[in-house]
């Protein structure tokens, strides 16, 4: 699509080319495949072994998928929803030229060795995470803008010598200070991944910007998402990254994706349906899934796992770009500004819409903020923390902080955590640890009764088939009411 055609298409039509876009399968032709550059966009380490033939694909360094799609495929083959585990990422590995694990391979970060030449191997050579959904995309990252631009009014009210406790639709982001000498105090602000808290100084105060998108909390936008994912899983180079009529990646072919291709492809993400309830007819069910709800709250899961949060003030009105976006993104004044109604009929169903108070409530069951949940020395860990910059002794130490997880769509979009390596549900709650001890003490020192029926609850929280209207439904599809009268 040519620059300037996104904001001449309808919007049925500019969705329908962003998922196009989203599920072609990539050839050589259109420029897939980056035979010189690392997923990262930068140059090999061994410009002689370029990324051709048989070197063309990886599954740890990537390029690794054909399609966007093929990863973003579930459930019932929805294209922007989760995958299972065969299509999870190493997140870090495209450091790599091509990873190969051959020992006879003395090149830093080409095939074995790494930034301090120590081999590796995969369960050091990146972070392995599952490939999650999209769905709600558009309403959690408003969300996420909008308690950014709270925070970021705290921190603009503060006078040298105060502090101000961050706060934002209830959840408490901790406390920010400012010295007497302008200096900007961070340490006791909670939940913000590194680079939303780096100061240089009194005149550049820490941005506080909320990352709704990588389960580190790494990437601000829909949009950073894809300028990212498209060259590291396909070698598909877009202008507003890579620059406009250059070959960067040594494919032969220039301009790979527009930045209108790219907002279109945005928006296809941002309005992907929300997901919903699917509560069965049979009354123990019924009464399972009633009591789980009561047990959720009462061992503390709510803490993190807000049920609902409120998207107010036309906050359903998604914006491209995001104000927020860092350098290498298409930023706010570079161009028109595209504006989706997010609660539009027009859209994938479901939908939510504003309530009488004109709020929406998001039911997404997150706080937005970085918890560590791992125990000492927890396999659960990962081994690279993404939010420092390479090769750096923290970046070296893992990561142990995770993004509240969206529970909204869980039970049917298996592998479970992070990592994707849990098979049920019941697992993923027995493995909270760290600040999330006393809710899984509380879990395991409950009734077994009250146990499996917070499992009923959570198996509830569903994406719905294509086209289901309702947020709640019963195993029909059929809407429900909920929660019924006549349960006792």
């Amino acid at each position: 699509m040519a620059d300037g055609e996104e904001f001449k298409l309808s919007l049925t039509d500019l969705v329908a080319f962003g998922k196009k876009l989203f599920d072609a399968n990539w050839t050589e032709q259109e420029g897939g495949g980056r035979p010189l550059t690392k997923g990262t966009g930068s140059p090999l380490s061994d410009l002689n072994s370029p990324l051709v033939g048989p070197r063309s694909f990886n599954r740890i360094s990537a390029p690794d998928a054909n399609s966007c799609a093929g990863c973003h495929n579930a459930p019932y083959g929805i294209s922007g929803g989760g995958g299972d585990f065969v299509t999870s990422v190493f997140v870090l590995g495209q450091r790599f030229d091509f990873v190969t694990f051959d020992a006879r391979d003395n090149i830093r970060t080409k095939g074995v060795l790494n930034e301090q030449m120590q081999p590796i191997t995969t369960l050091t050579v990146g972070d392995l995470r599952a490939t999650t959904g999209l769905f709600g995309a558009g309403y959690l990252e408003m969300l996420a803008r909008q308690i950014t631009q709270d925070l970021q009014t705290i921190r603009d009210s503060l006078k040298l010598g105060e502090s101000r406790r961050l706060v934002s639709k209830g959840i408490s982001f901790g406390k920010i200070a400012r010295g007497s000498n302008g200096l900007w105090d961070t340490s006791q602000v909670e939940g913000l991944g590194r680079a939303s808290m780096i100061s240089n100084g009194s005149h550049d105060p820490p941005s506080l910007i909320v990352r709704p998108w990588h389960q580190a909390s790494n990437v601000v936008s829909l949009r950073e998402f894809s300028n990212t994912a498209f060259n590291q899983h396909h070698g598909i180079q877009t202008t507003e990254r890579f620059g406009a009529n250059t070959d960067l990646d040594g494919d032969g072919l220039v301009n790979e994706m527009t930045r209108a291709d790219v907002t279109a492809v945005s928006v296809y993400q941002a309005v992907l349906q929300v997901p919903g309830r699917i509560i069965p007819n049979y009354p123990a069910v019924e009464r399972a899934v009633l009591l789980g709800e009561k047990v959720f709250s009462k061992i503390g899961c709510e803490a993190c796992h807000i049920p609902s949060l409120p998207l107010d003030n036309q906050g359903w009105i998604f914006t491209e770009p995001s104000p927020f976006n860092p350098v290498g993104n298409l930023r706010i004044g570079e161009t028109l500004t595209l504006r989706v109604d997010l609660t539009s009929d027009v859209l994938p169903q479901p939908r939510l819409k504003p309530n009488s108070r004109g709020v929406i409530e998001v039911p997404a069951f997150t706080d937005f903020k970085l918890h560590d949940i791992c125990e000492p020395n927890d396999p659960g860990a990962e081994p690279l923390d993404q939010n420092q910059p390479p090769w750096s002794p923290r970046f070296r130490q893992g990561n142990r902080k995770f993004l509240t997880k969206r529970l909204w769509g869980a039970a049917n979009e298996p592998p479970f955590f992070h990592h994707g390596l849990f098979t049920t549900l019941r697992q993923s709650v027995l493995a909270h640890s760290g600040e999330a001890l006393s809710s899984r003490n509380a879990f395991q020192m409950a009734s077994e009764d009250e146990q499996n029926a917070l499992i009923e609850f959570l198996k509830t929280l569903q994406v719905l088939p294509p086209g289901t209207k309702d947020l709640v439904v019963d195993e029909s599809f059929h809407k429900k009411e909920w929660p019924r009268p006549q349960i006792k």
